[in-house]
């Protein structure tokens, strides 16, 4: 049974940090692209950033610069380091795990709220 498991959110003031986990099971996981998606509410759910299998990494224009995704092939775990959090980032963060030709495997997400 595959599962993947999101970990890391929270309240955060406007310029903090915050890093998010995804702990991935019942995946061959070195072989899968791992992304971060978030969703706003009223809003799409929108790529936040990509780590390929081989550690190459993409980032949505809104957080380049500012975000750091990140993984460790021995503890089957993402990783997404956050900083210079703006209100706009306020969302529920989700981890996907994509290895074609499977259909992509979604975490539950956890909450960022950046508010003063």
């Amino acid at each position: 049974q595959v599962q993947l498991v999101e970990s890391g959110g929270g309240l955060v003031q406007p310029g903090g940090s915050l890093r998010l986990s995804c702990a991935a099971s019942g995946i061959i996981f070195p072989f899968y692209a791992m992304n971060w998606y978030r969703q706003a509410p009223g809003k799409q759910r929108e790529l936040v950033a990509t780590i390929t299998n081989d550690g190459s990494t993409n980032y949505a224009d809104s957080v380049k610069g500012r975000f750091t995704i990140s993984r460790d092939n021995f503890n089957h775990t993402v990783y997404l380091q956050m900083n210079s959090l703006k209100v706009e980032d306020t969302a529920v963060y989700y981890c996907n795990a994509y290895h074609s030709p499977r259909p992509p495997y979604w975490g539950q997400g956890t909450q960022v709220t950046v508010s003063s």
